[in-house]
């Protein structure tokens, strides 16, 4: 099959990876895609419980939105459904409208995702993908190692068998698990360790099978074995309980006008925070496969997930960490595997309910706990620590702020800091005195080293980053300081090939030193300048304040118009002699 047509590509996104399903990647995508009917099992039903919905909501959420998301998205591991932070967020806008669990706070609930859908697909079409490009590699990096933390954290009552007071706060978590350390039960937290003990065994030693089935079948056997030989009520090994055996319904989100008015402030935000939580995961993921992410796509796939899964008793959903992360360490290497995980939790809901009901929940927790492990990217970390200082701060800031923020705020403190990073860097361009090579012989210019001589008259100045607002004050300041120290240098040759940018204020402080250079007897000269900084200084805005004779294509022409300029005696008395017209001139 030949390329599609582009609009063909972005009308269907299935087409472009498509071909690459073959024998093999179906048999990784079904086995991932039944890792992922298992995990999401007890995800689903807490979940729907966080969000204020009987428990097969959850579940429901994880059907037919993971599909659509699958299927119009761009990633190739990204699996939607049901989150913690969109089901929390949804539970504390909601439930001042109506009370939780009640049919019309379903309806309510349901009509949200509608509204949600309809918002991530329109900025998706308006192609605001580009907001995530804000969006760093050390930003996710940062944001994915915080996150891995907070699924383990989430995962200690189940590993240990113990009971804590529900809290989105990662210290607060620790910090009551400490206080019930003594509360631990033991054989539950012998299946936890047995569990992760094998995953990670298997996945050294037995490459090629599912190493989290092979976990979870060891920890399931074993909490099988210690129920049946001393029994429940004494090991306390709690199992997933019996699970609803019916398919999500039809159902019909409101449209009245005053109901989508009381949902349009929450629908923004769950909008906004399912958005940064689906591409942020997309990218995280991404980093290790290889893939490159399109936002825009990422927005419509979120858009429409939504949007179609709320027809089918879904409530708002979006990437998911546990899952997408379980996805990629399963092998898949399509987005059919998130497809086929719907399509096993269907069979699970409709057929093995009863079986699934024996996993003990200490197995999912070790097994989320191995997929908390598998996002750590140490390697990029160390890299990150060991190139700047400035990205490891930013790689501290964003993991400190996942530990104690929403996952959202979380991602946009990190892009702030990001932010201040690159504006730190660009407000202190480089500036470098330059002067010629006198080992050159195509005259070649380098920057002066302390101490070495150079013309007492001409100051030649290369600006290496963009001349904006940030950047004024400290260009300003060294111009100030030339002016200071050398007096005598009236002339001001500016090497302008690295200077890609220009605004207002960078205009009227090149004027502002152009004229006072004038008045002390010299000028201000350019070479290289690029077109668009050229049409900023040369427009009518800032008409006669620079001369068009002073901008130079080549550093010869521009050395010999302004060496006809110098006061000869000056250079009469001048030892420097550091260009190749002054050795036509009488020795000092």
């Amino acid at each position: 099959m030949g390329a599609s047509p582009h609009w063909l590509a972005r009308l269907l996104p299935a087409l472009r990876w498509w071909p690459r399903v073959d024998r093999g990647s179906l048999r990784a995508d079904l086995a991932a895609g039944a890792l992922g009917a298992i995990v999401v099992l007890p995800q689903g039903i807490a979940f729907a419980t966080l969000a204020g919905l009987p428990p097969q909501y959850g579940l429901y959420a994880a059907m037919v939105p993971a599909v659509v998301a699958a299927l119009w998205g761009s990633s190739r591991h990204l699996v939607s459904g049901p989150t913690n932070a969109i089901s929390l967020v949804v539970f504390a806008t909601m439930s001042q409208l109506a009370e939780p669990g009640s049919a019309q706070y379903v309806s309510l609930v349901i009509t949200l995702a509608f509204v949600v859908g309809l918002i991530q697909l329109a900025m998706g079409l308006a192609r605001l993908g580009v907001l995530v490009n804000f969006i760093s590699h050390t930003v996710v990096v940062g944001f994915t190692a915080g996150a891995a933390l907070l699924i383990v954290a989430s995962q200690l009552p189940n590993f240990f068998g113990i009971a804590l007071p529900p809290s989105p706060s990662f210290l607060e978590t620790i910090h009551a698990f400490a206080a019930t350390v003594d509360e631990i039960a033991p054989y539950t937290a012998l299946v936890g360790a047995a569990t992760l003990a094998t995953g990670l065994a298997a996945r050294r030693w037995l490459p090629r099978l599912p190493y989290m089935i092979v976990a979870m079948a060891a920890g399931s056997i074993l909490a099988y074995a210690l129920n049946r030989w001393l029994g429940q009520e004494h090991t306390a090994i709690r199992t997933l309980g019996a699970l609803p055996d019916a398919l999500p319904a039809l159902s019909a989100p409101q449209f009245s006008l005053d109901t989508l008015r009381a949902l349009m402030g929450a629908a923004i935000a769950v909008s906004v925070l399912g958005l940064v939580e689906a591409v942020s995961i997309a990218r995280s993921i991404a980093l290790k496969s290889g893939q490159r992410i399109d936002g825009n796509q990422e927005f419509v796939g979120q858009g429409l997930s939504n949007l179609v899964g709320s027809f089918f008793s879904a409530y708002p959903s979006s990437g998911s960490f546990n899952r997408s992360g379980a996805n990629y360490e399963a092998g898949a290497r399509t987005p059919l595997a998130a497809a086929f995980s719907a399509g096993f939790l269907v069979l699970v809901v409709l057929a093995v309910a009863p079986l699934a009901a024996f996993i003990p929940i200490a197995s999912m927790a070790g097994i989320l706990v191995l997929v908390a492990w598998g996002l750590i990217d140490f390697h990029h970390i160390a890299t990150i620590v060991r190139a700047s200082r400035g990205e490891a701060a930013v790689l501290a800031g964003t993991f400190l702020a996942t530990l104690v923020m929403h996952l959202e705020m979380a991602v946009l403190a990190g892009m702030v800091l990001s932010l201040l990073l690159y504006l730190r860097r660009t407000a202190r361009p480089a500036l470098r005195s330059m002067i010629p090579d006198r080992d050159s012989p195509l005259r070649k210019f380098r920057e002066r080293r302390q101490g070495e001589a150079e013309c007492p008259q001409l100051q030649i100045l290369r600006i290496e980053g963009s001349l904006y607002f940030g950047a004024v004050d400290h260009v300003g300041d060294y111009l100030q300081q030339i002016e200071e120290r050398r007096p005598l240098q009236k002339h001001l040759l500016v090497f302008a090939r690295s200077m890609n940018f220009v605004d207002v204020a960078g205009a009227e402080l090149l004027a502002r030193e152009a004229g006072r250079r004038r008045t002390r007897g010299g000028q201000l000269y350019f070479h290289g300048l690029r077109e668009s900084a050229s049409n900023m200084l040369h427009g009518p805005a800032f008409a006669g304040s620079f001369d068009r004779g002073a901008c130079f294509a080549g550093k010869a022409e521009a050395i010999g118009a302004i060496f006809a300029q110098l006061d000869r005696a000056v250079c009469a008395t001048c030892t420097a002699r550091v260009f190749e017209e002054c050795r036509r001139l009488p020795p000092p």
